[in-house]
């Protein structure tokens, strides 16, 4: 049964939310944490679909999976069986790519499934696959699948030709256990790969410099036991601040980083909403019309392409005309003409989309496109005048964990009900009147 939100918006967000931990951090940390024999905790892990979805295939090759709670798992790669991964799960989230590093890296073998994911835009794997292949490996794609083998892998200097999050934790876990010293050059410098560096120097890995477009890896012979507590989500984090900016309200955004957050934090100040930051938390709050700005996303630590369509949302209201550039992914404004039959005003010309703010946008029935594109479509909901209905929300869940749950608890008027559930549309409007 496909679910679908309702919102009556028009109601200032206000009061508290915890954030979950990093989404992208975790599908990297639960493939590295297959490459010891020993058993790994992980906690602080969020409960979403594309996490549970890569564990269900990590089971899938032998792994000893145990879900201790729903944030805490326990993983022991000793009993892996098979390097195939290839179960109708995998191929929906992009992740899967992962345990092609951590299964080649151990076994020195892996054949895993193409995978799939939110169509953003092309997102090839020739950076990943030409990291691989500079450390020994043989590469053959075919029949839908990778297929990658090794005799011996031996480190090697690797200059990325594109800056890329997946390929620079593929490269890092294929090279932990390689024989001699790897450098990855042009490597991407997300918080998520520091946290899988991290991670992996936690159970035994030398890698130096994750963070900086520079990584040193040095080969160890094996990994050993480790727990781990994951890093927040810094896209999750930043959804929730736009929403308290969007709706004029006053948000404490905990269990949060905030130094990950300085350019969504950054834009949010020039256009004019109050973002304070303490140590472990960000305030948002906001009363007047926002302003106008221009938006470019780029690598970390620049404006990241996951908060693009939740900015647009919100200058899409703001005062004055404002430019939203994506650099990263080509079919990231999806969502526009849904935010148009919401009445926005916005003009996308190539990459660029040119935003006229309006006064106020009004209720609809929509869909999301994607999963950052679905989380926007659900701030523009609680902004707009009336009901607003948003399916296809599977996207949404692929990335916010009880998103729903976390909204209402701030005064949001939203709720999950049925598709075309005409009598759950009805009972939720008499509800909030």
């Amino acid at each position: 049964m496909e679910n679908q939100y309702i919102i009556k918006g028009g109601t200032p967000l206000r009061g508290e939310v915890t954030i979950s931990g990093a989404k992208n951090a975790a599908l990297g940390i639960l493939a590295a944490a297959i490459m010891t024999d020993e058993t790994v905790l992980i906690d602080n892990l969020p409960n979403v679909r594309d996490i549970n979805v890569l564990l269900s295939a990590i089971e899938s090759i032998g792994a000893t999976v145990n879900r201790i709670g729903p944030h805490e798992v326990e993983i022991n790669g000793s009993t892996i069986t098979d390097v195939t991964v290839d179960d109708d799960f995998i191929r929906k989230i992009r992740a899967s790519y992962y345990l092609l590093g951590a299964l080649l890296g151990k076994y020195n073998k892996a054949k895993v499934a193409l995978p799939g994911g939110c169509d953003i835009g092309s997102r090839p794997m020739d950076q990943h696959l030409k990291g691989f292949r500079a450390l020994g490996a043989t590469v053959n794609m075919g029949f839908g699948m990778i297929d990658t083998h090794a005799d011996v892998l031996t480190g090697n200097h690797i200059f990325m030709d594109v800056v890329s999050v997946g390929a620079t934790i593929n490269i890092m876990l294929a090279a932990c256990m390689a024989e001699g010293k790897t450098v990855i050059e042009n490597a991407a410098k997300e918080p998520h790969i520091v946290d899988v560096a991290n991670f992996l120097n936690s159970m035994g890995a030398n890698i130096k410099g994750a963070g900086t477009d520079k990584i040193r890896i040095r080969g160890v012979e094996k990994l050993h036991a480790s727990e781990y507590s994951i890093i927040p989500d810094q896209i999750e984090a930043g959804t929730f601040m736009v929403a308290a900016a969007a709706t004029k309200g006053d948000v404490l955004i905990k269990n949060v980083i905030p130094k990950h957050l300085e350019a969504i934090s950054g834009k949010l100040t020039e256009i004019g909403a109050t973002v304070e930051e303490f140590d472990d938390a960000v305030r948002v709050h906001c009363t007047e019309r926002l302003h106008h700005t221009q938006v470019k996303t780029s690598p970390y630590p620049g404006f990241p392409t996951d908060m693009q369509p939740q900015i647009a949302t919100l200058l899409a209201l703001s005062d004055g005309t404002s430019t939203v550039t994506e650099s990263i992914f080509e079919n990231r404004f999806k969502y526009v003409d849904e935010l148009m039959r919401m009445g926005a005003n916005i003009k996308v010309e190539g990459n660029v989309a040119i935003i006229e703010g309006v006064g106020g946008l009004t209720g609809a029935s929509i869909s999301a496109p994607d999963l950052r594109a679905g989380a926007a479509l659900v701030v523009a909901g609680l902004v707009s005048e009336g009901y607003t209905t948003v399916d296809s929300i599977q996207y949404i869940e692929r990335g916010y964990e009880c998103f729903e749950d976390k909204m209402t608890a701030l005064g949001a008027y939203m709720d999950k009900i049925p598709v075309d559930d005409d009598r759950a549309i009805q009972k939720f409007k008499l509800k909030v009147g």
